[in-house]
């Protein structure tokens, strides 16, 4: 049976060497992590809410048209998924608070 053991005290400091501005650029663009970058709202397809909670629960958060709530309703019905909503993360973190107020199941994207 062997037995770790843990050196007690300050780790070791290591060595790093602080990353050039325009590294860093470079890294934010091909991330794609810039605030102008759209960011997306997904609705995926539940056997326990029924189309007219889906449908309300759209409107609520989108702002957008009963129709409108009805077209994404049949599309996560029909392809398991959808897109509901397009803004900045901000804008689609609050769309999907209001989602999830009963229990939808959501993902932000980016």
């Amino acid at each position: 049976m062997t037995h770790a053991r843990y050196a007690l005290g300050a780790p070791a400091e290591p060595d790093v060497k602080p990353v050039p501005p325009e590294v860093e650029e470079v890294e934010k663009e091909e991330t794609g992590s810039g605030s102008d970058d759209p960011w997306f709202v997904v609705l995926f397809n539940d056997e326990v809410h029924t189309f007219e909670e889906v449908i309300g629960q759209l409107v609520k958060a989108t702002g957008c048209s009963r129709e409108k709530a009805e077209d994404l309703a049949w599309t996560v019905h029909n392809e398991g998924k959808a897109t509901v909503y397009e803004g900045t993360f901000e804008e689609c973190f609050d769309v999907q608070s209001v989602l999830k107020e009963i229990q939808l199941v959501t993902e932000i994207q980016g």
